[in-house]
């Protein structure tokens, strides 16, 4: 195995399963639970699953070149309180975040989730070394964990799959077992 086949086989597994965790986390939460309003200052459920998903959809673009699969058709069927990601939003407007319709959105994030798996079973690891964003970095990633992870280039591809998608999703992984606690649940893993 080359290095980066090594590395491609890794992420592959590694996206399963964090994809496994939202998978087993939405089948053990009500939609009251993932809108559950705790007080001022702390995102409700419902904002970590919405972001994780529509930030991995809108990265794809970045990432691939094929645009996101959100549009006015999901937005109508999933219902959020705020049809955005909230990246550029506080924390303040983002404890709004509700879920109307969950099992639409549990619709929208496989099929994100199942996309990025598709595509990178056929990713060629020799794509892993790519720029996807070239320094100088724009304002709006210059500020994030990405930046920090990027090398003189800039952000590769490997980058983007290991912080836009892979961390990214067990960081709000966390967030959302911590929040289970909030309502009566335990967490997903040990």
């Amino acid at each position: 195995m080359t290095d980066g086949t090594l590395v491609l086989d890794s992420l592959r597994r590694r996206m399963r399963a964090v994809h496994s965790l939202y998978t087993d986390a939405m089948a053990t939460m009500t939609v009251e639970q993932v809108n559950h309003f705790e007080r001022e200052g702390v995102v409700p459920i419902a904002f970590s699953l919405f972001h994780v998903a529509n930030l991995a959809d809108a990265s794809f673009l970045l990432m691939t070149g094929t645009p996101p699969l959100w549009d006015e058709a999901w937005e109508r069927r999933v219902e959020p309180a705020i049809a955005d990601h909230g990246k550029h939003r506080g924390v303040e407007e983002m404890v709004y975040q509700r879920i109307g319709d969950y099992g639409a959105f549990q619709e929208y994030l496989h099929a994100v989730f199942g996309r990025v798996e598709e595509w990178l079973e056929g990713l060629d690891p020799a794509e892993l070394t790519r720029v996807v964003v070239p320094r100088p970095l724009p304002e709006q990633i210059a500020s994030t964990y990405s930046a920090r992870v990027a090398g003189p280039e800039g952000v590769t591809l490997l980058d983007a799959v290991e912080c836009w998608l892979y961390q990214h999703a067990l960081r709000h992984m966390g967030e959302i077992e911590h929040a289970r606690g909030l309502v009566g649940l335990g967490g997903m893993t040990s």
